[in-house]
């Protein structure tokens, strides 16, 4: 294939857009503020299901709490009932030594119910307290990833835009190519990603590698017009780039 040595360099410069393109996108792609976002989308998936768990612990120490109360409430109902009667002093002597006994085994019986009753409410308090800092993380990290989101937008916007402008510059130097040699660099570039690259000091600037002293002497005899490629990584190679 021939083409000038002007499109030729052209599609070095078409290359160079290529690379600074890819460099831009890869650049939107590895923003720190994508890292961020996960990280908080991450730990409010977690926030959310330890609110959830909490929560339905709190449901469940209620009719735990609940079940408490009813017990508590039987033993001060029979507590009330015995002692009006022990107070009412008309019971044998027999059947109110069993009284004051009943008594006794019903006010012990209600101090420890009403232990049990308070350590229920000691660990609703507890699940309550747990329940309202998850509540307020999770209003930060809707902040925290709103600002994220923001801060995100306006850099991506920004690189958006300089890919726009460089693509612009990319089409206007296409324009202005043999198509022939455009379609045979996008045809290499779409296989290695490189589709042309300078010869430099007997190098290709494409896979870095040297061009073996008989290739070189071979490329020495060809017109400037002719189109030459890289024995290796088969990318256009452009004699007399600077």
């Amino acid at each position: 294939m021939k083409a000038s040595p002007s499109d030729q360099a052209q599609v070095l410069d078409i290359q160079k857009m290529d690379f600074h393109v890819a460099t831009l996108r890869n650049k939107v792609a590895a923003l720190p503020e994508i890292v961020e976002l996960l990280a908080a989308t991450q730990r409010q998936a977690v926030v959310r299901d330890l609110a959830i768990a909490a929560q339905t612990q709190i449901n469940d120490i209620k009719r735990e709490l609940i079940r408490s109360e009813s017990d508590v409430e039987q033993v001060v109902v029979r507590l009330q009932k015995d002692e009006k009667r022990l107070a009412d002093g008309a019971t044998a002597a027999k059947e109110l030594e069993k009284l004051q006994h009943e008594v006794q085994t019903l006010s012990s019986r209600r101090a420890e119910l009403e232990e049990v009753e308070l350590e229920i409410m000691m660990r609703m308090d507890s699940v309550k307290d747990r329940l309202n800092e998850l509540t307020a993380e999770a209003e930060q990290l809707v902040a925290k990833v709103a600002e994220a989101e923001g801060r995100k937008s306006v850099a991506t916007s920004a690189i958006e835009a300089e890919i726009a402008t460089v693509i612009s510059e990319r089409q206007a130097t296409v324009a202005g190519v043999d198509g022939a040699l455009v379609e045979l660099y996008e045809k290499i570039r779409s296989g290695t990603g490189t589709g042309a690259a300078a010869l430099r000091e007997g190098r290709c600037d494409g896979c870095h590698l040297a061009i073996n002293s008989v290739e070189l002497g071979r490329m020495k005899t060809l017109a400037s017009d002719e189109v030459v490629r890289c024995e290796e990584c088969r990318c256009i190679l452009v004699r007399g780039a600077h």
